[in-house]
Order: structure tokens, then sequence, then C-alpha cells
């Protein structure tokens, strides 16, 4: 995957299900219309691809698309249904804008629970001045908040979700990335445990990747994915060192001024050391977009929902011996635990 859109697709992140339905009467409706018009926008993918108004790039793009959703149920075992089969412009550039908070003190995530899929460390908008409003009014509660746009979201197969225009400017590895990723979603899916999700659906998404790649005897493109990675995870295990070392910070009894004096100054190391990777790369690196703003401890409570128990999984995958449909069945059966269990056997922790 093209490591400079992982952030905002961080993944798709962020994705898992803006749509779902809360308790506040806005943002109900604010999420029921947005759904809904999305949905309306829909066409058959066959049907754009035929049209003769199509651009000759957004035809390619779609041709590719339904190549790898179909690869994703022949060879990753994934859903079989209607869901990336059909295109929607939605006339923007992100689907929703997620607003992700922590407390000032604290590198655990401010959860929001919902009806169906229960809590989650983000809240999601079809409309960006909606996000921005609400983490403005989590900043003036004390708290850390940051917002961050998002081109694609599954609904967990409660609707045949389609590809957006919003994901057309990527290239195929990325296309196959959040398609994989998504339709892991719909796979299997624990209520209100978000790292467990998420980082499931990234290691499919890795695996799934790396094997489409090589169906196609694409070995220059696995090699340049695979680069990308190790830069990412570069990049990833920068920002995890300052989660560990604020969460021994806040935990350390010092006066407020102090603390957050210390809090600054980690944040600066983090910049500085990113600057030099970066530089190191050629003037490229994963999470720019972070970095081109002011970093919180929102940005570190989001990796950590997505990353922690990848290594996890992918020991899991390999006890499998990569076979896919043992390894859906480990998860499967890791999922019916209760959650300290279930954490303390994949996520490395109790």
């Amino acid at each position: 995957m093209n490591i400079s859109s992982i952030s905002a697709t961080i993944r798709a992140a962020f994705v898992a299900s803006a749509i779902a339905v809360a308790s506040g009467g806005c943002y109900i409706l604010q999420s029921v219309q947005g759904q809904l018009a999305l949905m309306s926008k829909r066409e058959s993918i066959p049907s754009v691809i035929g049209k003769a108004s199509t651009a000759p790039a957004l035809r390619t793009q779609l041709e590719a698309v339904s190549a790898i959703r179909d690869f994703a149920s022949r060879e990753l075992k994934l859903p079989d249904n209607g869901s990336y089969r059909s295109y929607a412009d939605v006339g923007r550039r992100y689907v929703v804008w997620n607003v992700v908070a922590a407390p000032e003190y604290s590198v655990e995530a401010k959860e929001w629970c919902y009806p169906i899929v229960g809590c989650v460390a983000y809240r999601g908008y079809f409309a960006e001045r909606r996000a921005r409003r609400y983490a403005a009014r989590l900043r003036r509660q004390g708290l850390d908040a940051a917002v961050d746009g998002v081109a694609a979201y599954s609904t967990l197969g409660h609707f045949n979700d389609p590809v957006l225009n919003t994901m057309m400017g990527w290239n195929d590895v990325e296309l196959a990335a959040i398609i994989f990723h998504e339709l892991t979603h719909q796979l299997l899916y624990v209520r209100d445990d978000s790292s467990f999700n998420e980082a499931f659906a990234t290691t499919v998404e890795e695996e799934g990747v790396r094997r489409w790649l090589r169906a196609q005897r694409r070995e220059a493109d696995l090699t340049n994915h695979l680069l990308q990675k190790e830069h990412y995870i570069k990049v990833v295990d920068l920002l995890e060192a300052t989660r560990a070392e604020l969460k021994a910070v806040y935990a350390s009894g010092l006066a407020p001024e102090a603390m957050r004096a210390r809090k600054r100054a980690a944040f600066d190391s983090l910049r500085s050391s990113f600057e030099l990777l970066k530089a190191s790369w050629g003037g490229h690196a994963p999470f720019e977009a972070w970095f081109d703003s002011e970093l919180n401890n929102a940005h570190l409570v989001s990796l950590a929902t997505y990353f922690t128990c990848v290594p996890g999984f992918e020991r899991e995958l390999a006890a499998a011996e990569g076979n896919l449909t043992a390894f859906y069945a480990r998860a499967r059966a890791l999922a019916k635990l209760d959650e300290e269990k279930r954490h303390a056997l994949v996520c490395g922790r109790s």
C-alpha cells in the first residue's frame, strides 16, 4: 500500500462504522441522512464502465476494482456479496471525518458507544464542519482531539457498500488493501473491541496484498510495497515509543505544569525524529498529514487502536501455516473469549 494515504485510511481505518446510530438526536439525523445520501448515489460498476461518458482513468480504476473484488472472495475467502461492486460519487474529497479524543494527560482513547457496533474510539461525521465543531467542543472540555478525513468505511455488511470517488486517486495496490480490509470487518467483528477488529483486518489486508501481487507476478511492485511497509513500521515505532514515554509521564504524579512541559518536550522530540527519517527517505514519509499539524494524545490513541494487536494476529496466521480458512477459525475462537483472555492471547496484554 502506498504509505502516503495510510493515515487517511487509518484506516479507513477509522472507518468501521461511522454511520452507527448514536444517542444524540442531531447526531442520529446527520448519520441517517449521510448514509441515505450515499446509498442513493450507487451505480453498478459494470454500468459505469459501460458508459461512454465515463472518464478513461475512472474506467481503468473500476476495472481494477472488479478484479480485486473477485480475488478477495475467490482467493482470500472474504464475503461474496454486493459490497464494492457498485460506485458512488459523493462530490467531496472524503466521505466522512472522524473525531478522536483523549484526556490531556492520558494515552487512553475516549470512547463512544452505539447500539449496533458497540463502543469505538471515534465519532464520525458526514460534514467536515460538524466534525471540527465537535472537536472544538471537546477541546473546550480539556480533551486532546484530532479530526481525520476518511476516504472509505464499512457498514459491516448491513448495506452493500460502494467504492467511492474519494478512493479513485489511489493506485490499485491501495484499492486492494482497503477492499480487503473492509471486507474483513464483514467476516468478523467483535462488539466493543476496536483493537481486535482493526488488527485482524490489517493482518488480512497485508496478507491479501502480498498474495494478490504475487498472483500477478508483480515482484517489483511487491518489493516497493514491502519497502513502504518498512518505512511505515519505523514511523509507527516512533509513535509507539512516544506513547509509552507519555504513559509513564502521565502516571508519574508530576504537577500539571511540569507534566505539560514533559508532554510538549516528548512531542517536540517525536517531530524531530520524524523529520530525520523523512529526510533520509527523500522528503516523504507515512503520517505526514499528522505532522503538518499539532500532534497530541489523540493521534497516539488512534495508532494504538489499529496496530497494537497486529503481531499477535501475525503469529496466529503463522500457526495456521498460512491457511486462511484455518486462520479465520482461530480468530473466531478468540472472538468467543472474554476480552481479558482474548487480549492476553493476541494483544500481548491482560
